[in-house]
């Protein structure tokens, strides 16, 4: 009997939807699930008919727990797992989502349940982020003499004041929904039984518009994060530059004038 996968891959409409499965063991991912995803990403971003992702974890009680531990703890035991540290270079799945830095098109999470560790770290990874008031996100790796090396120590202290980030990744204390709605790093908070439709709707906006711009967008804000005004505007931006000689950046404004809605091709 063939195993089941453990990522559920879905494509319709311009949008790959793409579900974390094990909720047997709260989505934690194992080395197969990287291998499995590291496939999605590849495809996701080649396949021009795509233009926005929703990350999910199946079952309501957690988007996913990091990584799976009893498989490390296995795995140490048996010396075929070396010391970690940051990243994932020569690990299955490499690059991972947390290091795709050049992934062109937008990712939006639904996270209910928990998010901790690098299921945490994901969702700091992805573009958009709507909770369920029941959502909780951590750092623990502290805790258990770990670190948060997919990305968490980097990209927590980006997107949060210095101090909050530091008492979040020393402690490992965990943060609800609305707290993290608060200090910025979940887009909306909804109850669980909203959180499909909600998601929905911010994924039916990003489709609705030109999808060269969209992908220009995310290249210019990420590339630019840590440049001067300066530097930024003498930046050369590779989706930009596809999207200012496109035949959607003439298509835009027609339409406009034209009072209808836009046709757009990607091209």
């Amino acid at each position: 009997m063939p195993q089941q996968s453990s990522v559920i891959y879905e494509k319709k409409s311009h949008v790959a939807r793409i579900t974390l499965n094990r909720p047997e063991v709260l989505n934690a991912m194992d080395l197969r699930m990287h291998a499995e995803l590291a496939d999605i990403w590849d495809d996701f971003e080649a396949d021009d008919d795509m233009w926005v992702a929703v990350l999910t974890g199946s079952g309501n009680r957690a988007f996913c727990v990091g990584q799976d531990l009893k498989e490390l703890d296995r795995r140490e035991q048996d010396g075929s797992a070396p010391p970690a540290t940051f990243g994932s270079r020569g690990k299955p799945g490499w690059p991972r989502l947390t290091e795709r830095f050049d992934l062109s098109k937008p990712i939006v999470a639904g996270v209910q349940g928990y998010a901790l560790g690098g299921g945490f770290e994901l969702a700091l990874a992805c573009d958009i982020v709507i909770a369920s008031e029941d959502a909780t996100f951590a750092l623990p790796e502290a805790k258990l003499g770990l670190m948060a090396g997919a990305g968490g120590v980097f990209r927590l202290t980006r997107q949060l004041p210095w101090k909050t980030a530091m008492g979040h990744l020393l402690t490992g204390r965990p943060m609800g929904a609305r707290r993290a709605f608060e200090l910025g790093l979940v887009n909306e908070v909804v109850p669980a039984e909203e959180l499909a439709a909600c998601v929905d709707g911010w994924v039916a906006d990003i489709v609705r518009c030109a999808p060269l711009s969209v992908r220009a967008i995310k290249e210019a804000a990420t590339t630019s994060a840590t440049m001067s005004l300066q530097a930024a505007f003498a930046t050369r931006y590779p989706w930009e530059e596809r999207r200012m000689h496109s035949v959607d950046a003439v298509e835009g404004p027609r339409a406009f004038a034209e009072k209808r809605e836009p046709r757009w091709l990607g091209r």
